[in-house]
């Protein structure tokens, strides 16, 4: 199992990876293969400042809620290419990072040792 403290730290890490992978990767071009990832690197730094654990800034999200989010961020981040038609030019980045907030959070304590 993946403690909430660590998770916390790659919480933060994939979030700004995901804002900066479309200019570190080649494909900040104004579309959805840009913003999606953007958007949702955004969102978790947010929820993740806002989670009930040992890195957030406001304990007010359940930890299980927090869970669930990275989930389904993963689902879409993972399908995004294909969703918004942008499969043929970009994928790869959107599939890996996505399936890794789908595994992550399956492998995570679902409440932290210290905050409940």
């Amino acid at each position: 199992m993946i403690p909430t403290r660590v998770h916390g730290i790659i919480d933060y890490i994939v979030g700004l990876l995901l804002i900066a992978a479309p200019f570190l990767f080649g494909f900040a071009d104004g579309t959805a293969a840009q913003w999606v990832p953007i958007i949702l690197g955004l969102s978790a730094l947010v929820y993740s400042l806002l989670t009930k654990y040992e890195l957030s800034a406001a304990k007010i999200i359940p930890m299980p809620v927090h869970l669930g989010l990275d989930v389904a961020s993963g689902l879409l981040l993972a399908a995004s290419p294909w969703l918004f038609g942008f499969s043929e030019r970009v994928w790869l980045p959107h599939v890996v990072v996505g399936v890794a907030e789908i595994i992550i959070p399956l492998l995570t304590q679902r409440h932290s040792p210290v905050i409940r």
